[in-house]
């Protein structure tokens, strides 16, 4: 016993008791490994006819053969280290699309069973058992297309999904590209519509009318690359009447911009994730109105234009196109306003053009979020100082400072740095027959400024606007000497002031 004990202990090698201790489980999946590209073709095969292939419809029939024996040895042991989970879900997708075939040949002459392809029979065989079950189980498919109800429920299933989007009157709108992932019932119920009008697939994007039994078309220009793509065609089918209306657009009908367009696909799609910021960022601006069809496109093209946006690929980017002077700005004013003002330009007659494109942006930023405001809840202002060049600030007597009060906007020195590093534009103005405390009060309460510089209930207000939204409040107090101290205060505390406040 000493001496076996000895041998066996010196004569087995590390890896031959790592063999010994191999499971079933792991020597199969060994052998798979081995084997992978042969199985896998088989097993890729095996799901996509939803039944075990027969000896022709192997990848690779002698390979197979060499390998196992038989076919039979070769499916089973596939099916075992598989499982049956993906099987069955083969099959079933499998049997639904084969019913949609049946169901569709029901508008055909009815077909011979001995002229079906041989691969047809295989496959009437191991899904309905006979012909006739087929037939049956293709006519009840059929004819439930036209119940209504079911019609809104399989829609409602598509779009719990994630196929497409369904609008609050019922409509499911979807790509094309989903059709075969569908319901059965929705896939036979778009099939009808072939033979109203023919191809239904080369639109980019249907609409199942569930309620009125329609289903409507709609091509688009550049669909896939565009994330506003616009309107070229659209057909209305009536699958009740037998008829369909077409509209193409451009010159009778202006082409609609397809506003949110990721909720109609799915995350597959090329763009997808492109598209769904783009979405996302589009809806962050109350501006634009996307409920229902959306605004029409003239008006979202004014709206872009208003707000210093443009749509550059698949982002909504700041404008880098100089407008003209009389472009607006805001809803109430025009860039001029904001350009050509105050005494000096006025006295001076120079030209104070901007040269930075985003300087033309943050005065369209600080009328938007500023200016309009205030006109809408206090009525007409005035302006006193607007933007103001390198070139005008020569010429204007007196204390300012180009590199605080954000006047200089976005332009640049000759070194090319910015000559006021806080960026985002500045105006004075006043309300007539206004109390200035109030207005600036009120400034503080409702608009997301930068800074407010207040210097007394009868004169001109200085406000700011810029992204960083720092919300600052600085009262400009006459001192001992009679020249204004700045005095930083909270916005609590600026609410508490009376209108007694030094003027």
């Amino acid at each position: 016993m000493e001496f076996q004990s000895h041998w066996y202990s010196t004569s087995c090698s590390p890896k031959a008791e790592r063999a010994a201790r191999l499971t079933k489980a792991d020597k199969e999946r060994a052998f798979y490994e081995q084997h992978a590209a042969l199985l896998d073709a088989l097993w890729l095969r095996w799901l996509e006819l939803g039944r075990p292939p027969q000896d022709d419809e192997f990848p690779d029939l002698a390979a197979s053969k060499d390998l196992f024996g038989t076919t039979q040895r070769a499916l089973k042991f596939l099916q075992r280290f598989q499982g049956d989970e993906l099987l069955k879900l083969a099959f079933d997708s499998r049997r639904d699309d084969l019913t949609v075939y049946f169901a569709m040949r029901r508008f055909d002459q009815q077909r011979i069973y001995r002229h079906l392809p041989e691969s047809l029979k295989r496959d009437v065989k191991a899904f309905f058992q006979n012909y006739q079950h087929a037939q049956t189980d293709g006519e009840r498919l059929l004819f439930s297309a036209g119940n209504p109800a079911l019609l809104r429920q399989m829609c409602q299933q598509a779009a719990a999904q994630g196929y497409g989007y369904l609008d609050e009157e019922g409509a499911f709108t979807f790509h094309t590209a989903q059709v075969v992932a569908l319901p059965p019932i929705l896939r036979v119920y778009i099939g009808c519509a072939t033979f109203v009008f023919g191809d239904v697939t080369s639109a980019d994007l249907l609409k199942i009318h569930a309620e009125s039994g329609k289903l409507s078309l709609m091509k688009y220009d550049d669909f896939e690359e565009s994330p506003l793509p616009r309107l070229l065609e659209r057909i209305k089918i009536s699958l009740v009447n037998q008829r369909f209306e077409y509209y193409k657009y451009g010159d009778t009908y202006t082409p609609p911009y397809l506003y949110r367009k990721a909720r109609f696909l799915t995350p597959d799609f090329p763009h997808y994730a492109e598209q769904l910021a783009f979405d996302q960022v589009l809806a962050t601006h109350p501006e634009f109105a996307l409920d229902g069809y959306g605004m029409p496109l003239e008006q979202f093209d004014a709206t872009l234009q208003r707000l210093r946006l443009a749509v550059v690929g698949f982002e909504l980017q700041p404008a880098q196109h100089t407008p003209a002077l009389d472009d607006p700005c805001g809803q109430y004013h025009t860039f001029r306003d904001f350009i050509e003002c105050g005494a000096t330009q006025a006295n001076t007659g120079l030209p104070n053009l901007p040269k930075q494109p985003d300087t033309y942006n943050a005065l369209a930023a600080l009328a938007l979020h500023i200016i309009d405001p205030v006109m809408d809840y206090f009525g007409g202002i005035e302006l006193t100082y607007g933007f103001c060049s390198p070139e005008l600030a020569k010429h204007i007597k007196g204390s300012i400072d180009p590199k605080r009060d954000q006047h200089a906007a976005h332009e640049v020195n000759t070194r090319g740095n910015l000559i006021c590093e806080r960026k985002g534009a500045a105006c004075d103005f006043i309300v007539p027959d206004e109390n200035m405390l109030e207005v600036a009060q009120w400034i503080v309460q409702n608009t997301p400024f930068d800074r407010l510089y207040f210097y007394g209930n009868g004169k001109p207000l200085h406000v700011s606007y810029s992204d960083a939204h720092n919300r600052a409040i600085v009262l400009m107090l006459p001192g001992k000497s009679g020249r204004l101290v700045p005095k930083v205060v909270t916005a609590e505390r600026f609410s508490e002031i009376t209108i007694d406040c030094p003027r």
